[in-house]
């Protein structure tokens, strides 16, 4: 469901883009829009309405869509598992420890590599 609301959403983007882009330029800053448009299809009038209208539908059902993917979202999130809850117990366990005087009095391991003998100058 997720998928198909997000490939709707895609379109409507490309949809809006591209009837942005088809719009007649009001400004005329560049010179861009004075002449042609869309050629005989209906009046520039009329036209002009027909792109406004289409542009504000597609806003809102992307609008909407955006919505509806953010509830998904949020639903989607509700349910998962924390990270630390969705942790395996690890598998190699410490032991305690204990503070026995036995314990203390063990001497030390011999270390693997001789010191280094000082200098006797």
């Amino acid at each position: 469901m997720e998928n198909v609301v997000l490939a709707i959403h895609l379109i409507l983007a490309l949809g809006i883009i591209l009837l942005v882009l088809l719009q007649r330029s009001e400004g005329g800053g560049l010179g861009i829009g004075q002449r042609g448009g869309m050629g005989g299809l209906a009046s520039p009038r009329g036209a002009a309405n027909f792109l406004t209208r289409a542009t504000a539908i597609c806003a809102g059902l992307f609008f909407i869509t955006s919505l509806i993917l953010g509830i998904m979202a949020g639903a989607q999130h509700r349910q998962s598992v924390g990270i630390l809850e969705g942790m395996a117990p690890s598998a190699v366990e410490t032991a305690p420890v204990t503070s026995s005087p036995a314990a203390a009095e063990t001497p030390a391991e011999k270390p693997s590599a001789p010191l280094a003998k000082p200098n006797s100058e």
